[in-house]
């Protein structure tokens, strides 16, 4: 049954589908995927063309529309947008320690594997049909849901009127290897700049490294803080919207305690909403096997990391803050993540993933592509990204170093800009 809402901007209505958990044998049992499908007031019985939008991660649910925001605003004045939580987030059916308790880390790993790009192209399908019959969609691909569009232009291109990418054109034949052996040297350079804007946290950096170091600090959750775990914060550089928010933290960092200097609640609480993966477990859990087709990941960023002593803590002067690389020992400190350690394990280790991408297809595609690419974008690689785009006929990529990661959401500008591209007019 849907429920529909209204707000200043927007009516929405909730839809759930049910779609097998595995595409290949339906008979394995069936999931809920929910979407929310949004229009424009006074529109909701016109005859719009339909965009679906996948939001990045993997692992991130879809955005809940609080107002007509930067790309939403832009797409409601000539679509009807659906807002779709993939398959283990949101209101679909979620996966994560709690769901998944109950089954032996084969069964968990197994019911991940279900979790990637190609099960959510199956599912989108299913959901496409079931609304708009044999009528093609829009796609709006932002990060990892950029990943998503190009296995959909692989698999089901009978089923996309036209594709938009934002910062989310991946390697098509690279391993994981290649992604992070590029991805440290971008990060680097965004700590460059981070250390550049604000000098004085060069020295408060050190001091927060150093009294973890020495001090038990524990979390809001009750784990223990560490020094490791502090230089993942740097996974918030990568956005115009999130590039600051390391320095108002560490501005607040230290209080006077009574034996000393201490950490501050303030600045505990700020770093466990960056640091824990309880709202996000699949981005941990699936974050390299994105990048899989038949290799297994192995840990990939840490195998790299080893390559990039600028990344060591011991000693150094600067503390230089990790980016979107997942580490194994995050499943021994985050309360969200230990349980499914050894399904983590599992499929690290998995060699079997199926290709997501069929060159010969994306050679031969005929669905209008417009993708931003991010000159300076620390998630993805701008050179890997251009390689892809020229592998997929009638793909075209806008350059730009206006906009960070997050540029769909901070103006209309960059959609408006790819639904020109593919109409003609830029």
């Amino acid at each position: 049954m849907s429920t529909t809402f209204r707000r200043p901007g927007l009516v929405a209505r909730d839809h759930v589908f049910r779609v097998p958990l595995d595409h290949d044998s339906p008979e394995s049992g069936e999931i809920e995927v929910f979407g929310r499908e949004v229009v424009a007031p006074g529109f909701e019985d016109a005859d719009l063309p339909w965009l679906v939008f996948l939001q990045g991660g993997p692992g991130g649910k879809a955005d809940r529309p609080q107002s007509t925001s930067a790309w939403l605003g832009r797409a409601l004045q000539d679509h009807r947008v659906l807002l779709l939580d993939q398959r283990g987030t949101g209101r679909s059916t979620p996966a994560g320690r709690t769901t998944l308790a109950g089954m032996p880390p084969g069964e968990q790993a197994r019911h991940l594997g279900m979790l990637r790009a190609d099960s959510i192209v199956r599912d989108a399908e299913v959901v496409r049909k079931r609304l708009l019959g044999d009528e093609p969609w829009t796609v709006l691909g932002q990060s990892f849901g950029g990943f998503c569009a190009l296995t959909y232009l692989s698999s089901a291109p009978e089923g996309l009127r036209e594709v938009l990418i934002t910062g989310g054109v991946p390697t098509l034949t690279g391993h994981a290897d290649d992604v992070y052996r590029a991805a440290y040297p971008r990060t680097l350079a965004k700590n460059d700049a981070y250390y550049a804007r604000y000098p004085s946290d060069v020295d408060i950096a050190r001091r927060v490294v150093d009294h973890l170091a020495e001090h038990d600090v524990r979390l809001p959750a009750g784990e223990r803080l560490t020094p490791e775990r502090f230089q993942t914060l740097g996974i918030q550089f990568g956005q115009a919207s999130r590039f600051d928010a390391l320095h108002y933290l560490l501005e607040e960092a230290f209080v006077a305690g009574p034996s000393g200097p201490a950490l501050s609640d303030t600045f505990l609480r700020g770093v466990d909403a960056v640091v824990s993966f309880a709202e996000r477990p699949l981005y941990a859990l699936l974050h390299e096997a994105i990048y899989c087709q038949r290799t297994a990941s192995r840990w990939s960023a840490h195998r790299v990391r080893a390559e990039f002593g600028e990344f060591d803590l011991a000693g150094a002067p600067r503390v230089n803050f990790t980016g979107e690389m997942i580490y194994p020992w995050f499943f021994d400190q985050d309360p969200a993540l230990v349980p499914l350690r050894e399904a983590a394990e599992l499929l690290a280790a998995k060699q079997d993933w199926p290709h997501l991408y069929d060159l010969d297809r994306l050679a031969a595609n005929d669905v209008p592509v417009a993708a931003v690419v991010y000159h300076d974008d620390m998630y993805v690689d701008r050179d890997q990204s251009l390689e892809s785009v020229g592998q997929v006929r009638r793909a075209r990529a806008w350059i730009t170093n206006e906009y960070e990661h997050d540029g769909l959401r901070t103006s209309p500008a960059v959609l408006d800009r790819l639904l020109a591209m593919n109409r003609g007019d830029a």
